[in-house]
Parts: structure tokens; sequence; C-alpha cells
């Protein structure tokens, strides 16, 4: 079961706006960081691009992930359901991989901060690209917030479960292509349940729990 990691399994608003603030304060350079989060999802390269010159970029990026983990990872905290969706695979003897956009050494330092049961932590990767590796890690399901998420699984060929817990709404996600749209991951260890147990793909008599999306009843088996 794969999962992307930002606003997916980690709440990291508070801690990228935090090093976008630093950066702001060192270089002078006004960032708004509203605007910042409303964004989180695609390669850290294309933000700051929106603040600094092309030939800074390389740069800038190189310093926010030299600070990025004393700042955000002590202020990044688990997205609602994140635990219980994680321990749910665990418990049914599956396997957890993330793949993220966010660099390897912050994907794995930001697990190992929340303290989840992981097997496998894949970073660097965002959009179709995120397919490589779920194809190669056996991933059936992949879990995430943002278009490039559903990019990621149709890449990859496997069920898209859409969260709406970033910057794109239910209709949204679903309009994309996600086979399945959830409020959040609070939802997930029953639909979960129910597709190994062998009712219904959400293992619930009526067909849904609350939260899901009207748009799509069901997931590929």
């Amino acid at each position: 079961m794969g999962f992307d990691l930002d606003l997916t399994l980690a709440d990291t608003r508070a801690g990228i706006a935090a090093v976008y603030r630093a950066l702001s304060a060192e270089t002078g350079v006004p960032i708004d960081t509203d605007a910042v989060v409303r964004r989180i999802g695609p390669p850290l390269e294309e933000e700051i691009a929106y603040w600094f010159p092309q030939e800074r970029v390389p740069e800038m990026a190189a310093r926010y992930r030299a600070i990025y983990a004393g700042i955000a990872i002590p202020a990044t905290v688990l997205m609602a359901g994140a635990r219980e969706s994680v321990e749910a695979v665990r418990a049914l003897g599956g396997r957890v991989v993330v793949v993220s956009g966010k660099n390897q050494a912050d994907t794995e330092r930001t697990v190992r901060h929340l303290d989840l049961p992981v097997d496998v932590t894949v970073g660097g990767l965002f959009g179709p690209d995120k397919g490589v590796a779920l194809r190669e890690h056996g991933v059936s399901v992949y879990v995430g917030d943002h278009l490039g998420d559903v990019d990621a699984a149709r890449a990859a060929r496997i069920t898209s479960i859409g969260v709406a817990t970033g910057s794109f709404d239910a209709p949204a996600l679903t309009d994309y292509g996600a086979d399945l749209v959830l409020p959040d991951l609070r939802p997930f260890p029953d639909w979960l349940t129910g597709r190994y147990d062998g009712r219904n793909a959400n293992g619930h008599p009526e067909g849904r729990p609350d939260g899901y999306s009207d748009a799509v009843p069901d997931v590929h088996r």
C-alpha cells in the first residue's frame, strides 16, 4: 500500500511556512507563506521560482534543504487518521510504502519523527515519476492529496485514492480521475478492511462509510 507524505500522512504546513519565513528573513525577499502552503506538493524548485529569479533557484533550494530539518520537522504532526491507516495496513500483513516529492533525507526524517511503521520510503519523485517506484515495490493502491498523486497511480496502473486534505477538494480529485475520494484518512481503515475481507470494497453494507465522495461509489478490484 502506497502513501504520499505531505498533507496525506504528515501535516507539514506550519513547518514549511516557517522555513520560508526564515528564507525571507535571511534574504530580505518577501514571501507569502499562505500562498506557499496552498501549493504544497510539486517539486521544491517550482515553489522557489515564484519568489527568486531563476539564477538563484538552485542556491535557495539548497539553503531551504539545509535548514529544513531543524525548523520544519519539529513542527510536523500527523494528519487525521494517518497512524490508524498505516497500522491497518500492517495489521492485515501489508507493506507500507511512502513515495514523496520531498527529498530522500527529509522524507526519512519526517517518517522517523512521526514514528510511523513504514517499510519503504522513497523521496524526490513527483507525478508520473512516482509510478516507477510504485511498480518497483509492488504497490497496488496509492493514496495522496494532489493531482500529481493521481498521475502517479495512473502511471503505475494501480488504484488511486484521493484525500481532500491538500490543495484540491473532493470534486477536483474526482474530476481528475481518482478512483475513490475521501475527505481525509479517517475512513481509510474501514475501506481497507472491506477490500481485503471479502465484503464489498469499503466494508460497509450500505456501500460507503461516512465521508465518501458520492461521485465514486467503488474502486477497481
